[in-house]
């Protein structure tokens, strides 16, 4: 990543060395979410600034450490409020210990902990909201509110900025969008051999011409496999291969509804639940038709991002970060939610592009990703609100002094 010369840097390195920023989050599992914290945090390292990241640990942790950052092992990831309360000393301690700062929450329980002990410590705090929150009582929704107290508050997307701006009126001086951001190194045609794609689609035992269908994802009916499953029933072809790419995350029940429903609507043929997959570059390469059918708006949808930037022809529900990142008749096709006959009709439309029409569909959408939605972009907007509160332009609030009515911990 491209550094450039950093006045905070010069300014602090002065007195007492380059700054740090503390990242906080649950854990570091292999999600959008931890994904992103990893990625800041080389951009860190690559800044010459000090990168330090709190969870409970997880697969990651090595590749952060490779990068240069630190990692504090913290039960983090707990929601029992007494572990909360006592994640608060336990933060502000790391924070007075290896001189942090700035703070960075990533989800609400840790949340809770860090906007308290940056209070304690007179450190300002960033806030990342991800996605909408439930909240069906007063209780759930003040839970949820410590995402909006950040005197920075990141959304990753103009859907969730506007969610945040509605619901917890966080005002324009401290909201700030920065759209998430994919690894292009990765998700790059040029990148995946000709060997990976044949050892993928030998594991699948894919019929060679015959057109694929891919839908990635977890399993969870949020995520609308058993929409996909409606649509393809309708389209009525039993000359095409469905792959649902996703791991159940213990959601063995939908996992046997899917396959009784596939059963029920005689797709046994064109239908396959193919568990994780690791290479997920490479499946986007076997596939003709990519597919996102979420039934509830996404907060970012980082499947539709990387099936453009693959040059996949792709179809996405017309809903949250949707809208933005594809454009409906340039880049892809958006359906109404919940609308299996028209995601049927999207899919008859993809499936009938020759040659010429998915090369000049892929045209549009491959340059439009890589200018609006790469890792570099993110971590570069990120460091931006870093430097905002460091600098303290703008008129800044003070250290952690957002409105946080009813205390600091739930």
């Amino acid at each position: 990543m491209e550094t450039r010369p950093d006045p905070i840097i010069s300014r602090a390195a002065a007195e007492r060395g380059p700054p740090t920023v503390l990242q906080v989050l649950p854990a570091l599992e292999s999600g959008g979410v931890e994904r992103g914290t990893v990625d800041v945090a080389k951009a860190l390292v690559a800044a010459g600034w000090r990168a330090l990241v709190a969870s409970s640990g997880g697969p990651l942790v090595r590749e952060l450490e490779r990068a240069g950052g630190e990692h504090v092992t913290l039960p983090l990831a707990s929601k029992n409020p007494l572990v909360i309360r006592a994640n608060v000393g336990r933060l502000a301690d790391l924070i007075e210990a290896r001189g942090v700062d700035l703070v960075h929450a990533r989800s609400r329980a840790p949340a809770w902990s860090a906007l308290a002990a940056a209070r304690r410590s007179g450190r300002p705090l960033v806030t990342t909201v991800h996605a909408l929150y439930h909240h069906r009582t007063g209780l759930k929704r003040r839970y949820n509110s410590v995402m909006a107290r950040g005197d920075r508050v990141i959304a990753i997307s103009q859907f969730i900025a506007e969610y945040v701006r509605q619901i917890y009126h966080v005002d324009e001086s401290r909201l700030r969008v920065v759209p998430r951001g994919i690894d292009l190194g990765r998700f790059d045609p040029k990148q995946v051999s000709a060997e990976r794609m044949i050892q993928l689609a030998r594991k699948w035992r894919l019929t060679d011409g015959m057109p694929v269908v891919m839908l990635p994802g977890r399993l969870s009916r949020y995520k609308g496999q058993a929409l996909l499953l409606e649509a393809l029933s309708l389209l009525g072809r039993g000359d095409i291969r469905c792959l649902l790419v996703g791991p159940p995350q213990g959601r063995g029940g939908y996992r046997r509804k899917l396959e009784r429903l596939v059963v029920a609507r005689g797709l046994e043929s064109v239908v396959q639940l193919t568990d994780h997959c690791s290479d997920m570059p490479a499946a986007y390469m076997l596939a003709d038709v990519v597919v996102s059918a979420s039934i509830v708006p996404e907060g970012f949808g980082r499947i539709i991002v990387e099936a453009q930037a693959m040059g996949r022809p792709t179809i996405a529900t017309g809903h949250g970060a949707a809208r933005e990142t594809l454009v409906p008749g340039e880049t892809g096709w958006l359906t109404p939610p919940d609308d299996a006959q028209a995601l049927a009709a999207a899919l008859d439309c993809a499936l009938a592009l020759d040659a010429p029409a998915r090369e000049a569909l892929a045209a549009r959408a491959m340059p439009r990703v890589r200018a609006s939605f790469s890792t570099e972009t993110m971590c570069a907007r990120t460091l931006d609100v870093y430097r905002e509160l460091l600098d303290g332009e703008r008129g800044a609030p003070g250290p952690s002094q957002a409105p946080a009515p009813g205390g600091p911990v739930p």
